[in-house]
């Protein structure tokens, strides 16, 4: 997980432990930093700083507020490019545990970041994310509210995906500040502290697994304007995958797929 812990008075710090199975951050690797900048800054706002990992590493942020993780190291650590959510777990050993006895694979970790421990995982359906345990990287709400909209996974059998995420990050336990799961039309819905921050959805979830469908999780970002921002998308090199009047899917000239929602959709 690609941060910082920089301007975070003592007031301020939040644990993982408090919002513990609900996304806290999100980080984009990419092959060229430069040209990721440019483009996420002309199409999202942001602005930038480096982060304590290196030279290879930024933090975007928007309003002032740390809101993902850009790694320029996709050639050099032999990476796929694109974006990944993390979710906060109270024990990152034991979480990636949970996720391998499950079907699940670990890919990287879990690995000291001061002021935490991070992991990189994929579930049994082949789909990636991350999970941190520790110190969050901004205050959780503000987080929320200042781009991230929710993050969701596409998948070829969203009540297994339920069932394993659940399983793993501890979801619907009944511990204090656990998530909720709910089942609202075709889609899992998942609130933390009243918040919905993540959707998993395959479609009906009566119908029989698609096997054509490449599971991974895709992040929503919140735009005022999504026609104003498609065209500086498509200026700065971008495609555009798909596109109504609240929403679009885009993918940055990378080749990191991502979608920007309007606002009043939250």
């Amino acid at each position: 997980m690609n941060s910082d812990t920089r301007s975070r008075g003592a007031a301020n710090v939040v644990s993982s432990h408090s919002v513990f199975g609900a996304p806290c951050w999100v980080s984009l690797t990419s092959r060229d930093l430069p040209a990721t900048e440019k483009f996420y800054e002309a199409v999202l706002g942001w602005k930038w700083r480096t982060a304590k990992l290196g030279d290879h590493f930024r933090i975007a942020l928007a309003d002032d507020v740390p809101v993902a993780g850009i790694a320029g190291v996709a050639n050099l650590w032999q990476m796929a490019v694109a974006w990944t959510p993390y979710f906060a777990v109270s024990d990152a050993d034991a979480a990636a545990a949970r996720a391998r006895e499950r079907g699940g694979t670990v890919a990287v970790g879990p690995l000291s970041f001061p002021p935490g421990r991070a992991a990189l995982l994929a579930d049994r359906q082949g789909a990636s994310f991350g999970i941190w345990e520790g110190e969050l990287f901004t205050d959780w709400e503000a987080w929320l509210r200042a781009a991230p909209v929710l993050i969701r996974l596409h998948t070829r059998d969203a009540f297994d995906a339920a069932i394993f995420y659940g399983e793993v990050l501890e979801w619907a336990t009944g511990k204090p500040g656990a998530c909720e799961v709910h089942y609202e039309g075709n889609e899992v819905v998942l609130r933390s502290q009243g918040h919905v921050v993540a959707r998993i959805t395959s479609g009906a979830l009566e119908a029989a697994p698609d096997p054509t469908i490449r599971p991974h999780w895709q992040v929503h970002f919140a735009v005022s304007d999504v026609g104003g921002r498609v065209a500086a998308a498509q200026h700065h090199g971008g495609t555009v995958l798909r596109q109504d009047k609240d929403e679009a899917v885009l993918r940055d000239p990378d080749g990191a797929q991502f979608t920007i929602t309007s606002r009043r959709e939250r």
